[in-house]
């Protein structure tokens, strides 16, 4: 662990480390909880950092796409910024007037996070008041970050809280296996284990509908490449400018709490494989489409539309609107706890 600056208003921001005997790196900041870097090999042992950022802490501070942060309260889209409650509405900081996103103007992605040594990786912590951004109830909440000598970066989220709360965590990072800045993810070959998917409004807002994917871009049940179906004619598609949905995954057979595949992905370029496992309902995969030529990344070089993927393992989006999707609701003297695995590896490719 060590200094990484000071943010705009004097707050210290520490760099943390987490390195295993295979060379494999991943960094991270205390600011939002950014993973900033991954470095990890190809099929001829090079290494290049697959994460999408930026290389220092005021591009972080400054207005971008989530890189690498931590998102709540509620990652993703409540409709209108409002929820009822226990028979209370609360009503949420919106961005645009549609809808609160990523847990509101100032979300964890924009908080300082107090950090800890643990085995094998770091701790960070963050006590969000009563009323911030809205949401009810003091929550107390711990992310941990860990590295396995098997290349496998493991996210572990802990919460509670002293009143009647909603809640839905995941981390954005975006990742390109050739190594961020080398062009699009179009060639990576995706994989997800799901059978539904939650269609969405002009607003990006779930209808409530789950649908299959059959027939349809979204379904990647059979590994295929990304780049057809985000440049698809499909109205699902041309609504958010590219895939930005959430899917369903399957997890029958499961118990909770119990890990589960929910996606693969593999650049045959670089031999590089990326499995994301989560013991989350849904993830939603966002193929980088608002990324537009005006962020300049860590490796110098300027991010396009669709540079980079995101697979945010998650509760469904609106959920707090929408009855029948798994429930986000946290309450006093229950333990919010949720775990996610991306395990990185080569594929020879023959």
């Amino acid at each position: 662990m060590q200094s990484y600056g000071m943010t705009a208003d004097g707050k210290s921001v520490e760099l943390c480390t987490l390195s295993n005997a295979a060379g494999v790196e991943v960094k991270l900041i205390t600011y939002g909880g950014i993973l900033t870097e991954i470095s990890v090999p190809d099929r001829q042992d090079r290494f290049a950092n697959v994460a999408l950022g930026f290389d220092s802490l005021a591009k972080y501070e400054a207005d971008h796409p989530y890189f690498g942060a931590i998102t709540g309260r509620y990652a993703n889209r409540i409709a209108g910024g409002r929820f009822t409650l226990d028979g209370v509405e609360y009503q949420l900081f919106m961005q645009d007037g549609l809808c609160s996103l990523h847990g509101g103007e100032v979300g964890f992605d924009k908080r300082i996070w107090q950090a800890r040594e643990v085995e094998s990786g770091v701790e960070l912590a963050y006590t969000s008041p009563d009323g911030e951004e809205g949401y009810p109830g003091k929550l107390d909440v711990s992310v941990r970050y860990s590295l396995s000598e098997g290349n496998a970066l493991r996210i572990d989220y802990a919460a509670v809280t002293d009143a009647p709360t909603v809640l839905n965590l995941t981390n954005h990072s975006y990742f390109n296996l050739m190594g961020e800045g080398e062009g699009t993810i179009y060639d990576h070959i995706l994989t997800l284990n799901a059978d539904h998917y939650t269609p969405t409004d002009a607003r990006q807002i779930p209808t409530g509908e789950i649908a299959p994917v059959e027939g349809r871009p979204f379904d990647f049940r059979a590994p295929k490449a990304i780049g057809s179906g985000q440049r698809s004619a499909d109205p699902q598609i041309l609504m958010a400018k590219g895939y930005d949905h959430n899917f369903v995954l399957n997890r029958d057979g499961l118990a909770e709490g119990e890990l589960g595949l929910a996606a693969r992905v593999y650049e045959p370029r670089s031999g590089r494989v990326m499995e994301v496992w989560t013991t989350e309902p849904g993830v939603q995969f966002y193929a980088g489409n608002v990324l537009d030529s005006t962020l300049v990344g860590t490796s110098g070089r300027l991010y396009r539309q669709s540079d980079g993927l995101a697979l945010e393992t998650q509760h469904f989006p609106d959920s707090p609107n929408q009855p029948h999707f798994p429930s986000t609701v946290l309450r006093p003297g229950q333990r919010f706890a949720s775990t996610t695995v991306y395990r990185f590896s080569t594929d020879s490719g023959s």
